[in-house]
């Protein structure tokens, strides 16, 4: 997927909850991509024996521990919601041990082009302008659609409301805020799998192409 000699692409991906981010992943593996899942590597951080237990449990206390020694995950999306010194004090703990993953991850896929997927992308760069993903990787693609379409395909998944998921989109960063730091944006609204499939691959042959450098900028 990459010229001898050059570099490989280095992406982030991102989209709400809802967006088909997870599908747009999917095809990217599929053409050839090395994939990065920091929510996967989170759940690994926080699982029974997870590295980052022993630290949460120290700054938030047993409260939010369960009783298998996982995270105790909505007692924990609760306080962090509700308060910003919690939601700070858990990404101080969660982020350093994410970001160090994840570049092992990448490293293991070196000379392959490789993709980050990073669901609260938008909300570190708010936090970490000029910072962040955004100078980690060539390229930032969004994975976009309305909202009520967020809403509605999450309240199909196992266990979930209308109401649950229109908390969590609520809760995440306004579309737009998403879109302004894309370099692409994929509108997954009223797409077939197989038309979005096509919007994925003809965009990754575009970047995956050519070195870094040259790689075209899109306006």
């Amino acid at each position: 997927m990459t010229m001898r000699g050059h570099p490989a692409l280095r992406m982030a991906l991102t989209g709400g909850i809802g967006s088909g981010k997870s599908t747009v992943a999917k095809v990217l593996v599929a053409a050839g991509a090395h994939l990065v899942d920091t929510d996967a590597i989170a759940r690994e951080l926080t699982r029974p024996g997870g590295r980052a237990m022993p630290a949460i449990a120290e700054a938030f206390g047993a409260g939010m521990v369960a009783p298998d020694g996982s995270l105790d995950r909505e007692s924990m999306r609760l306080a962090v919601f509700s308060d910003a010194q919690a939601k700070a004090r858990l990404e101080a703990i969660l982020h350093p041990l994410i970001g160090a993953q994840a570049q092992e991850q990448a490293d293991a896929g070196a000379g392959r082009p490789i993709v980050f997927d990073v669901p609260l992308l938008a909300e570190s760069h708010r936090s970490r302008p000029g910072g962040g993903w955004r100078s980690r990787v060539d390229r930032l693609l969004v994975v976009d659609c309305e909202e009520s379409t967020q809403i509605a395909r999450v309240a199909q998944r196992p266990g979930w409301s209308e109401a649950a998921a229109a908390r969590v989109v609520a809760q995440q960063a306004p579309r737009a805020a998403r879109r302004a730091v894309a370099d692409a944006v994929i509108y997954n609204e009223g797409l077939s799998l197989q038309a979005l499939a096509d919007e994925v691959r003809a965009l990754w042959s575009l970047w995956a192409g050519g070195p870094a450098a040259e790689r075209p900028a899109l306006s």
